[in-house]
């Protein structure tokens, strides 16, 4: 394995965490004997070239430095290949690190534990979604949750995540339940009218919401959870217990798994990891071994039986 690694920085992620966490990372990386190169990008679609660029010169890791959004984009990058990613989680929601239980918004801590990774080859390869040609870590979603995101991204005032609450806060009051057709591993079509679904590869989004919190990012399935046709009041009950993942105990909410789930409903957006994949219907699989990944290695959970 080469000695050269890169940085795959978002300077603007967390409010300009990005740029000052690259520094400690990347003493953190020569202190143990690596050499480091930076990839920044003028934007989104000049970084991932860069990105996919130094994964074909033979970088030894790519790693990531921002949020969920710059993981996400790194994924693009390295999916399929045999060039691990390692991630220096310093944005908002840090759920893609969360999950593999990396150092949250400690630069220098998961550097150096890149860089112990590499030089032990303790290399973990996980599971990633698919839809069309978007790869994701953590988890797509569609439904209320999805639009508040589109109802957020449009508003220009208040900015960081207060606009989000304000933006719950109207879509609740706008709230319908959703007709949505789903389809698991390509079985029979489920007519179902829901709240949102949301196919998780990973066990949270939103900055630790564990929506899916029972997932295992190495089975080789998605663990896929249907909040149904609930009131805006029960929705209110339910909402804060996603924090805990006790949700999932509530008669409104079935949890399914399955390798594969097609997902339309009229006027829905997906999101995987945060990222707008645009409107349904589209058709997600969990793809086995897709990434290796710069984490611990955790003992395997049980799961449960699919739907």
């Amino acid at each position: 394995m080469t000695s050269e690694i890169t940085l795959f920085v978002n300077p603007t992620a967390g409010r300009g965490r990005g740029a000052h966490a690259a520094q400690p990372a990347a003493s953190a990386l020569r202190a143990a004997g690596f050499s480091v190169r930076t990839v920044l990008g003028e934007d989104a679609h000049d970084a991932l070239r860069r990105a996919r660029e130094a994964v074909a010169g033979g970088t030894g890791a790519l790693i990531a430095v921002g949020g969920d959004g710059m993981v996400n984009l790194a994924l693009q990058a390295v999916a399929g290949t045999r060039t691990p990613l390692g991630v220096v989680a310093v944005g908002t929601g840090n759920d893609f690190a969360r999950a593999l239980g990396l150092p949250i918004r400690e630069p220098a801590a998961a550097g150096r534990l890149a860089a112990d990774a590499l030089k032990g080859a303790e290399i973990r390869d996980i599971d990633l979604g698919r839809a069309g040609n978007s790869w994701f870590g953590t988890v797509l979603a569609s439904g209320f949750d999805s639009r508040v995101n589109d109802r957020g991204n449009r508003m220009r005032w208040p900015t960081g995540r207060f606009k989000y609450d304000l933006a719950m806060v109207a879509e609740l009051a706008a709230f319908k339940p959703i007709p949505y057709r789903v389809t698991l591993d390509g079985g029979e079509v489920r007519e179902i009218e829901a709240t949102l679904v949301a196919v998780g590869n990973g066990s949270s989004y939103g900055g630790g919401m564990r929506i899916c919190a029972d997932a295992v990012m190495d089975d080789g399935l998605f663990d896929i959870t249907v909040v149904g046709d609930c009131s805006r009041a029960t929705l209110v009950k339910v909402f804060p217990k996603v924090y805990k993942g006790t949700h999932l105990s509530h008669p409104k909410v079935t949890t399914y798994r399955a390798a594969s789930i097609t997902l339309d409903a009229p006027q829905v957006t997906g999101y995987a990891d945060g990222e707008p994949l645009g409107g349904l219907p589209l058709t997600a699989e969990c793809v086995r071994g897709a990434v290796r990944v710069l984490a611990p290695v955790q003992e395997p959970q049980a799961g449960t039986a699919p739907g």
